[in-house]
Formats: structure tokens, sequence, C-alpha cells
């Protein structure tokens, strides 16, 4: 373990991605590709319904409030009884996702990261594969940013696991409720909405344990891999030749997986995204985002700010801590 948080702490270095275009838009999977994106799309197919779902979650708030301000009312009882469970039902949908990001993204990382090519090889010539874990990213900074701004669902749940085991329910409801979400799966849904970005935290426990169980893989491989990631998307929307090939909207998704990976990488890295020792350029990259039109990037830079491990830490350098602070 010694010599690997030395070879991780000293990367003097960094690749270079040699101004790697990623056609986002068109990449299409090699015969080689095809199953492991096979499997990814099976996932990735029910993000963005996912994503709606969330944006169109309202809570039980007031019939809660009702519920607790009138604790003898039976009929206020029910009412928020029955507004949490299929709420509660949908919450168990958002878990079960992340469950089946744990299930392929470890396949994912397989390709993406295996020895016979290097990190720089394997982005350019894997796009595809590129573009599915840059789409697993967009989609992890989107759910979380609207899970930090829908209180109701933490409190739809405190609610739900609190009247779990008080309320006189009849033996049938108490058996369908229990097949929905058991005592058991209940607290894994604790746990995980607990997280301030509960997705983000997934996803970087799973590629934690992808480096952790794979270990006749160099962890550099996939470290490199990772900010080799960032890179790519840095320089393809600060080369004008790159930027003017892809849409806008295709520009705003090079900077979301742009941070999406160097938070990644902020939260599986012994030290970092923000040390000197950073294979990431992390004073262009927030540049970068300055650059932009403020109202498109401002939840970027706060998931920069808020949601990254290493920020504050005394290795960073004062000069990024001030940039951010801006």
């Amino acid at each position: 373990m010694g010599n690997l948080l030395r070879i991780l702490m000293n990367n003097d270095n960094p690749p270079k991605s040699d101004k790697i275009f990623v056609d986002f838009e068109n990449a299409e999977p090699s015969e080689n590709e095809r199953p492991v994106w096979n499997l990814v799309k099976t996932v990735l197919d029910s993000a963005q319904d996912i994503l709606l779902q969330l944006q169109r979650y309202k809570g039980a708030t007031e019939e809660i409030r009702q519920a607790i301000s009138n604790p003898k009312i039976e009929d206020l009882q029910d009412r928020a009884w029955q507004c949490v469970t299929p709420l509660v039902s949908l919450l168990k949908t958002f878990f079960e996702f992340s469950l089946e990001l744990e299930r392929v993204i470890p396949q994912l990382l397989g390709m993406l990261c295996s020895e016979d090519l290097t990190p720089r090889q394997h982005l350019e010539q894997q796009q595809a594969l590129f573009k599915q874990f840059a789409l697993v990213l967009d989609f992890v900074l989107k759910f979380d940013d609207l899970k930090m701004t829908t209180p109701a669902i933490q409190n739809d749940f405190s609610y739900y696991r609190r009247t779990l085991n008080k309320m006189k329910i009849s033996q049938d409801q108490s058996n369908l409720l229990e097949d929905q979400v058991s005592n058991e799966l209940a607290n894994r849904m604790s746990l995980f909405y607990a997280q301030a970005t509960p997705m983000l935290t997934a996803l970087s426990g799973i590629t934690t344990k992808f480096v952790s169980q794979n270990k006749d893989l160099p962890v550099e491989q996939t470290t490199d891999c990772l900010s080799m990631m960032a890179c790519i998307c840095r320089v393809m929307i600060e080369n004008q030749e790159y930027r003017s090939r892809i849409r806008e909207e295709t520009q705003l998704f090079c900077l979301r997986v742009m941070v999406g990976v160097i938070i990644l990488y902020d939260h599986v890295h012994p030290v970092g995204a923000f040390a000197k020792t950073s294979a990431i350029d992390m004073k262009s990259s927030i540049k970068l985002l300055k650059d932009q039109e403020r109202s498109k990037v401002e939840s970027l830079l706060n998931a920069l700010r808020y949601t990254t491990n290493h920020l504050q830490d005394d290795t960073t350098p004062k000069t990024l801590k001030a940039m951010l602070a801006e």
C-alpha cells in the first residue's frame, strides 16, 4: 500500500490529452465494445425518466404537517400515509437505479481502464464507451442537484419510517408494504438519501471498490483514465476548432462531464484533485468554467465548492480556493 500511495501522490508526469476530439454526438460502439455498451444502455435508458420524475417530485409536506399537528384525527393520519407510500415506492425506484449502476459500472471501467491500452488510447479508440461513462456522470450531477433542492425527499422518507411501526394498518396492507420496502431495504435507502449527493457517493464507492477488487490492475491506470477524461472535456471547449464542431448543448455536456470527473477523481484519489501533484489542471478547469455565462455554470461551480472532498485541505493552493470563493 505504501508503494501505491507514493505512485499516486507523486504523479509528476500526468498523461497528456494531445487534443483528442471525442464525438459525443455520433459515437457508435465497435463490435468489441457492443456487449458492455448494450449492458450499460439498458440502465441509461431509464435515466431521463428518473430525472423527470425527480424534477416533478412534490412531496407530502402539507399532509405530513397536518398529520403531525393533529395526531388524534385518524383521517389526517390516513391521508398522510396514502400520500407518502407511493412516494416511497418512487424513492425505491431511484435507489434501485443506483444498484443497477453498481452492477454495470465495474464492467464499463474494466473496458476503459484495462492494461492492453494506455488511458489515452482507450478514450480515443473507445469513444462510445467513454460517452456512456460521460452520460452516467451527467445523470449523477443532475440527479444530485435536483435532490439537494428537494428537501421533501428526506422529510417524506423520515415520516414513512417513523410511521411504519406506529400506524394501525391491516395485515394485508402491512404485508404489501413489506413486499415493497422491507426494513432492511428501508435502512439502506435511509443511508442513501442521508447523503447530500447520493448518486455521486454511490458512484465514488463503486469506483473505489473497482480499484480495490482489481488488484492485478495498476491503480494509476484508473486514476489516469479519469484525469484524462477531465482534460479531454476541457480541451474540447478551450480549443475553438473542436468547440465549433459541437452544438451548444454538447458544449455544456462537456463542461458537466469535466466537473463530474473532477469530483469523482477527488473522491477516489488519496490526495484529491486540488493538490499540486494532481494530474488534473484545476486552475485551467476552473478558469474555463468562469469564462462561461455565469447562469449556465453556477451549479457546476457550486458542485466543485460543496461536493468535493479535498478543496479545503492544506495541500490545496490558495489560488484555487480564491478562484472558487469568488
